[in-house]
């Protein structure tokens, strides 16, 4: 029970519930795969694909003089105009790689955007966007203490917090105050004015004089040689070169100031240190694991018995992440086999419009057009993201991707008391329902009418997909057992296969697959697979994983 390793195969369901944690990608291969494998054979396999399919975003505007491979152009960053376009055509080359690969880094990295949050609209240029991205992939499985001190070297979280306008003569503590509440310790019960348990105000201005002097480096000449990411600078004479002392909090720690390169970077990851040997610290990274890959709800026996152990494991290993995370998707409490069947825990997280706009495509084996690079004109791919996914859907379904409103994130990943139901209301609905119509006729219907690049073949897909099309009742069971977390019923079974049948005996759907077979006119059943397809796509099984 509780953190005890699940050690027998995955099988179906299980695989489903691994997958859909770990991967935007998804589809029926991945599970055939999975279900054959223990969790830890699971995972080691979804670490194991590190294709590259796009290796560099490429700008095919303007028209008459395309940017082109802008990023290595050797143009200084901020002179190249554009930059909007330019951080959309960033998100859709990370989207494309991570859609065709199953690797689980790809929601580890999403995972430490929504815990070290940025939005690229508000980052500078677009290069800094992209080395941000290239921070969170390199310490996807990594060490979190590294990260905290890396990140705030990152000219990305430099720009987006203002800490490159801090001063010692003019302190900002911006960059100071989410560095406590959101990257690391996090904002405990609140005791008294300015005193939040964990932290108090005291520690958010000596904070803030510790990172005095850390600034962009706008050209990206200076290459951090641990991670061979381009990082900020140092100014020393900006640099609160005092003491730092810090509240009852930290036991009063005092922090000696640095004053010169050497010893400001000493002062910086002692800070951290100082940070991190709070049990606190380990508590609040564990909670946010558990909310994101488990459950946004949770009582004290979890909290006791999952949460704390492995809190304690972060501590004493150092803060490397990928033991802890391993250790959890392990567990039989991950997988709801424990000894408290009430969890229901598959099922349990209502899908982000990321994980949905993903494994909708994914599964169905929607082939979105690969970028083409052609000298002068837009091509397919640029209409199917910028216009279509970045531009509109994402927006309308309530996240744009690496930009959330605010520096607290995604309502939907920290917003209580809904948390993920956040993602499924009134004003995202229109989107998530109309995505399968967009898929299907391959034209964008929650923005307009453009094409969208490519449309979904549902008639190839039900035929290397099912075992026997003929059949609308296996058809149905067998896109269910992929599609949902559990088995519908029959009565379910039975309404999806009126959409298809519409009061007809099966015999309908096999003489119409015959048929097609036959001539090789497929109108009759692609009209009824469109039917079917997206009525079980927009089901709210399908919501929830």
């Amino acid at each position: 029970m509780y953190l005890d390793p699940l050690t027998s195969n995955l099988g179906q369901n299980r695989a489903k519930h691994l997958a859909r944690r770990c991967c935007f990608h998804y589809n029926k291969d991945l599970i055939d795969v999975l279900s054959n494998l223990t969790p830890e054979q699971a995972i080691d396999h979804l670490l194991s694909d590190n294709t590259i399919t796009w290796a560099e975003p490429y700008d095919p505007l303007p028209l008459e003089a395309p940017h082109g491979y802008w990023l290595s152009s050797g143009i200084y960053p901020p002179d190249i105009p554009n930059q909007g376009r330019k951080r959309n055509l960033i998100s859709g080359w990370w989207w494309y790689n991570m859609i065709n690969r199953n690797n689980f880094r790809d929601k580890m990295s999403f995972f430490l955007h929504t815990t070290f949050t940025i939005s690229k609209g508000d980052v500078g240029a677009s290069h800094y966007y992209l080395d941000h991205l290239l921070l969170l992939d390199f310490y996807s499985i990594g060490n979190l203490k590294d990260l905290a001190k890396k990140i705030t070297l990152d000219n990305a979280m430099l720009n987006y917090l203002d800490n490159t306008q801090n001063n010692a003569n003019n302190p900002n503590e911006n960059y100071a105050r989410e560095f406590l509440e959101l990257f690391t310790i996090t904002k405990g019960q609140q005791i008294a004015v300015g005193d939040y348990t964990t932290y108090t105000e005291t520690d958010v201005q000596q904070a803030a004089k510790v990172f005095t002097g850390f600034k962009t480096k706008l050209d990206r000449t200076i290459i951090d040689p641990d991670t061979n990411i381009p990082m900020g600078r140092l100014s020393v004479n900006n640099h609160d070169q005092n003491d730092k002392t810090f509240s009852h909090a930290f036991n009063n720690y005092v922090l000696t100031g640095g004053t010169n390169e050497s010893t400001i970077f000493q002062e910086l990851h002692e800070f951290v240190d100082m940070i991190f040997n709070q049990q606190a610290t380990a508590i609040a990274y564990v909670r946010k694991l558990y909310k994101f890959f488990v459950k946004s709800e949770w009582d004290n026996d979890v909290e006791q018995n999952i949460i704390i152990p492995l809190a304690d494991d972060l501590y004493n290993n150092g803060y490397e992440i990928e033991p802890v995370i391993r250790r959890l998707l392990y567990s039989e409490h991950f997988f709801d086999v424990d000894s408290d069947p009430t969890d229901e825990i598959l099922g349990s997280i209502v899908k982000s419009p990321l994980q949905l706009f993903s494994e909708s495509i994914s599964t169905l084996g929607y082939i979105p057009v690969a970028p083409q690079f052609i000298s002068g004109s837009v091509d397919d791919f640029y209409r199917f993201w910028v216009y279509f996914a970045s531009n509109t859907w994402f927006p309308m379904a309530g996240m744009s991707i690496h930009a959330p409103v605010t520096v607290a994130g995604y309502p939907g990943v920290y917003q209580a008391p809904d948390y993920d139901r956040h993602w499924f209301n009134t004003n995202t609905i229109i989107a998530r329902y109309r995505l399968m119509e967009c898929l299907i006729s391959g034209r964008n219907r929650v923005g307009g009418n453009g094409l969208i690049g490519s449309e979904l073949d549902s008639v190839a897909f039900i035929t290397n997909f099912s075992t026997t099309p003929a059949q609308i009742y296996i058809v149905i069971e067998e896109l269910s057992d992929i599609l949902y977390p559990h088995p519908i019923d029959t009565d379910r079974k039975e309404y999806f296969a009126q959409l298809i049948l519409d009061g007809y005996p099966s015999y309908y759907w096999s003489d119409a697959w015959g048929d097609y077979l036959a001539t090789g006119d497929d109108t009759i059943v692609k009209a009824r697979l469109d039917l079917l397809l997206q009525s079980m796509i927009n089901a709210p099984e399908f919501q929830l994983m």
